[in-house]
Formats: C-alpha cells, sequence, structure tokens
C-alpha cells in the first residue's frame, strides 16, 4: 500500500499522536496550512470546504466528521479535500469547548435543563455505552432490552448538542471563510508570480544558449 508506514507503531504511540502529534498540534496546524494553500481550485471553492469541514465539528456525530463534512462540502460546491482538512479544527484541544458552547446553546435554544438526577455528562455517555453493549447482547440472552440510558442521552446531550451546535457552527466556519479566502489568493498569486518568474528565467536561459551556439 502506498499510504503504509513501514515502521510500525505500537498501540500507545498512535494514541499519543492522535492527542498531542509529534511536534504539537502547531506545527499540524502549520501542515493543514500549508495543504490548503497548495490545493488547485479558486480561494471561494477552498475557502467554502474549509467552512464544511470547521461547522462539521460543531456537530455531535463524531466518528463520521470526515463524511459529514465531505458530503456537505458537495452541496457547497466546495473543495472536499479542503473540508476534510478543515475537520481538524476539531482536536482534543478544543473538543471540550466546544461541546460546551454547542450543549450550551441547545439548552437555551430548546428552553431545556438537564436533569441533576441523571449524573454528569461523563456518566451520560458511560450509561448510554452500557446500555448500547447490554441491549446487543440480550438479543442472544433471556435479558430485556433496556433504552432509558440512551433516551437521557438522546435528550440531554445529543440532540441539545445537535441543535445548538449549529449557530456557533455556522459562525465559526463563516470566520474562517473570510479569512481563508484572501490568505489563499495571496499565496496562490505568490506562487504563480515564482513560477512565471521561474518559467521566464528558464526561457531566457534557453534563448542566450541558442545565440551562444549560433554565435
Amino acid at each position: 500500500m502506498v499510504f503504509k508506514r513501514r515502521d510500525k507503531r505500537p498501540f500507545w504511540q498512535a494514541v499519543s499522536h492522535s492527542l498531542w502529534p509529534r511536534g504539537g498540534w502547531a506545527r499540524a496546524a502549520r501542515y493543514v496550512q500549508h495543504r490548503l494553500h497548495r490545493l488547485p481550485d479558486p480561494p471561494e471553492k477552498i475557502a467554502r470546504g474549509i467552512f464544511a469541514g470547521v461547522f462539521t465539528t460543531f456537530t455531535p456525530f463524531y466518528g463520521l466528521h470526515f463524511i459529514v463534512a465531505a458530503v456537505l462540502a458537495l452541496v457547497l460546491r466546495g473543495n472536499v479535500v479542503a473540508a476534510l482538512l478543515g475537520t481538524f479544527f476539531g482536536n482534543p484541544l478544543t473538543y471540550l469547548p466546544i461541546g460546551v458552547v454547542s450543549m450550551t446553546t441547545g439548552y437555551w435554544m430548546l428552553g431545556i435543563e438537564a436533569d441533576p438526577q441523571h449524573g454528569s455528562l461523563g456518566y451520560k455517555f458511560m450509561r448510554a455505552g452500557d446500555d448500547l453493549w447490554d441491549n446487543f447482547t440480550a438479543m442472544f440472552t433471556p435479558d430485556t432490552a433496556d433504552w432509558q440510558g440512551l433516551t437521557i442521552f438522546y435528550h440531554e446531550v445529543f440532540y441539545p448538542y445537535m441543535v445548538g451546535g449549529i449557530v456557533p457552527g455556522i459562525i465559526a466556519g463563516l470566520v474562517c471563510y473570510y479569512l481563508s479566502v484572501p490568505l489563499i489568493r495571496a499565496y496562490q498569486n505568490r506562487r504563480q508570480g515564482l513560477l512565471a518568474a521561474k518559467l521566464a528565467a528558464l526561457k531566457a536561459k534557453k534563448s542566450s544558449k541558442k545565440g551562444e551556439e549560433t554565435g
């Protein structure tokens, strides 16, 4: 395989690098920026892809962000690669504040409050996970499926997150869009200027070489 690593990393190292990439998140951000600048599409199309990727990070569809961002980029006629790179806006350093903002906004928009008797946010996640496993095993055992934990998770976590992430997601996406367009255009113009200068230098060198040969 073309993209297969030659040196197979141990599992603990793969997890560590997913939380904190080699060289830090600043270096990872520079890499994403470099890749975005080198995309061949017009700045507006690349920026629409970035909008799609950034907006997707404010949705609760964890594990599906690449798919959601790609579909949204296609709908918006944006660059799909830019959308995939834009999802790196969500990372272990930003997911907590994104989740807090999205859920707080969702509670406010829906006019609801979380029931403190249902436990903390982490407990709701664990209970929902337990329900998924228990209900799966219940299909092969005499046990009865119980959806209470998943129901609480949907009404107090997933649904408020999904609704509340729309507004901050659009705002963050638009900010990144309007910041990206002039930056990408400036980079592309500079790159085209450098390529034109190199081409002109090669032509001048070739013509001077022909002049020497005929002279």
